[in-house]
């Protein structure tokens, strides 16, 4: 049974809870059984909290912290949890039919049995979270990370999977298709066509296909790319982003290749880190940009945490040159910069263009 108290402060208010919350980090609140349709949580910090068997339905949990929480068997039909982080969260046997989950970060979750009838995962991190024997029918897994999870025995019918890479879910070939899916050109690009036959065929691609696929799927000899610059640059951004494309250099570039009603940060952040380069274009307009700040930021936390060389800075004119402190001297003292500073002329253009695809060629070798 839930404990009064906890159930009277949740119900003062998220500003009081949260509070409350700090102010005894070692309490586990106990919100179990407890009646919470529609209630209005979002930002609550529910981390460790027992909430098994309660009604959520409906209830909107927007950015709220459910870390390591136990969902047990809860329900959450409709309930809003964009943004949400449930990391270890225990959602066995919880009904999220119709829940929003747009960028949740489920990583490590147990959702055995659970019911994501029609969910929305877009964007959503799945990594190492447990699946077995859940129930995904008319689901949206655009651009979900899916490192280490865990389909055993999942049931799929109707499913969108877009832009996702396939390699390293476990179970696949055990999925039961209730239903045909849909499976996008660039999960299979992106899983580099080493998808289980099995499950290529339950989704409802025929034979003819599934035998010709490491024939379709063209290795590049160039690592994909995305493009930091600022808004002032986009005209060489544009040209420079064209140009790769069509030399076989697969490249995110932003805002272009952004979908309607992405989340800019959360999306970049996402884009930076599933493409291995990052060509970062200086310029006395991107140097005192607070989006290429942080761009460059997280391709620095990605080259520490997977020791490889991600940053690749070009320039168009002196100002980085001339920078002593910051991320600018950092990028002047560390890398060397290509130089497309006269790119107005076409054959000084397509030399430095010749010279950086020569640099990415090696970096994929």
């Amino acid at each position: 049974m839930a404990n009064d108290d906890h159930v009277k402060r949740l119900k003062a208010g998220v500003k009081k809870w949260n509070q409350w919350r700090e102010e005894n980090p070692t309490k586990k609140p106990d919100l179990s059984g407890v009646m919470l349709f529609k209630e209005s949580l979002a930002g609550t910090d529910l981390s460790d909290a027992f909430l098994y068997n309660s009604d959520l339905s409906y209830a909107l949990l927007d950015g709220a912290n459910l870390d390591r929480s136990n969902l047990a068997g809860t329900h959450l039909d409709g309930a809003s949890l964009n943004g949400a982080s449930l990391r270890g969260a225990n959602l066995r046997m919880a009904h999220l039919a119709g829940a929003y989950l747009q960028n949740t970060d489920l990583s490590g979750a147990t959702l055995i049995g659970a019911y994501l009838d029609r969910a929305v995962l877009r964007g959503a991190n799945l990594n190492a979270a447990d699946l077995k024997e859940a129930v995904l029918t008319g689901v949206s897994l655009l651009g979900v990370r899916m490192e280490g999870t865990d389909l055993s025995r999942v049931s799929m019918g109707q499913t969108a999977l877009c832009d996702i890479d396939l390699r390293g879910i476990i179970g696949l070939d055990t999925i039961e298709h209730l239903l045909p899916s849909t499976i996008g050109v660039d999960t299979i690009i992106r899983s580099n066509g080493q998808i289980a036959k099995a499950f290529l065929r339950g989704v409802g691609i025929p034979d003819a296909i599934i035998d010709n696929l490491p024939t379709l799927i063209l290795k590049s000899e160039y690592p994909s790319c995305f493009i930091a610059h600022s808004s002032k640059d986009l005209e060489f951004a544009k040209l420079l982003h064209d140009d790769l494309q069509n030399s076989g250099v697969r490249c995110w570039f932003a805002p272009k290749d952004m979908k309607i009603g992405d989340k800019i940060r959360p999306t970049l952040d996402s884009e930076i880190s599933r493409h291995p380069k990052q060509l970062l274009i200086l310029s006395k307009h991107s140097l005192g940009s607070q989006w290429v700040e942080q761009e460059v930021e997280t391709a620095l936390a990605e080259e520490r945490k997977h020791d490889t060389l991600v940053l690749f800075p070009i320039r168009l004119d002196d100002a980085v040159m001339e920078e002593i402190a910051g991320w600018p001297a950092y990028v002047r003292n560390t890398r060397h910069i290509g130089d497309f500073s006269n790119w107005s002329d076409d054959q000084s253009y397509r030399q430095a263009l010749s010279k950086l695809l020569r640099d990415l060629k090696a970096q994929k070798r």
